[in-house]
């Protein structure tokens, strides 16, 4: 079996790549790659987008590797693959973003990107640190995982999902604020897995085992 994680010079991808590596070790999950190669990732089992940055940036950048998108595209869409976007790359999962202008993602997911505004004034943007997940709906990358588990987080947009079912986990940073979405055979986690030590890894070690 191999994992793809997608190298769209969007990124810091060496944290990740060590902690997708270390949960396969562990389960049994096959190799683990970082890669731009079209046709590694056409071939792939499982692919991760990742993303830092803003949203238009990083669509841009994604779609600028042309043989990468097509081939993601494929591998999503048409075979079934299991999907894992991470940060920005679970916003580009949406219909649109709003960061800077109106840019079209995905829209494997309905619904648009838009900035974090919590009630309490007094709370900063970005959204930064540890919070407690809030899970809303089941799903198998959350075996072992429950409500009050502690993720990572560095945003400063989340995701208003169209449609309540694909909002698998929140948190409450004076208001809600999407964690986790997710239809079919893909997911997508605000939060960095990779740094949310022993639920972002459980997470991960799930996500590889996972046959949707």
């Amino acid at each position: 079996m191999l994992t793809a994680i997608i190298d769209y010079e969007s990124g810091n991808l060496h944290s990740a790549h060590k902690a997708f590596e270390r949960m396969a070790n562990e389960i049994g999950g096959g190799d683990v790659v970082v890669t731009g190669d079209a046709d590694v990732v056409a071939r792939a089992d499982r692919i991760v987008l990742p993303g830092d940055g803003a949203f238009p940036a990083c669509m841009a950048a994604l779609k600028g590797h042309s043989g990468l998108y097509a081939a993601m595209i494929e591998a999503v869409e048409g075979k079934g693959r299991p999907f894992m976007g991470i940060c920005v790359g679970m916003q580009l999962m949406a219909t649109l973003g709003r960061e800077y202008r109106d840019t079209k993602g995905l829209d494997w997911v309905s619904g648009e990107v838009i900035k974090i505004t919590p009630h309490d004034s007094s709370l900063k943007v970005p959204h930064m640190g540890w919070n407690d997940l809030i899970i809303d709906a089941p799903h198998p990358v959350f075996e072992g995982i429950t409500t009050g588990d502690h993720a990572y987080f560095v945003h400063s947009y989340h995701m208003d999902v169209s449609n309540d079912a694909e909002r698998l986990a929140h948190v409450d940073y004076s208001g809600d604020v999407t964690a986790v979405i997710g239809r079919d055979n893909m997911i997508g986690l605000q939060f960095h897995p990779e740094k949310s030590q022993s639920a972002g890894l459980r997470m991960i070690a799930n996500f590889l085992a996972w046959r949707p």
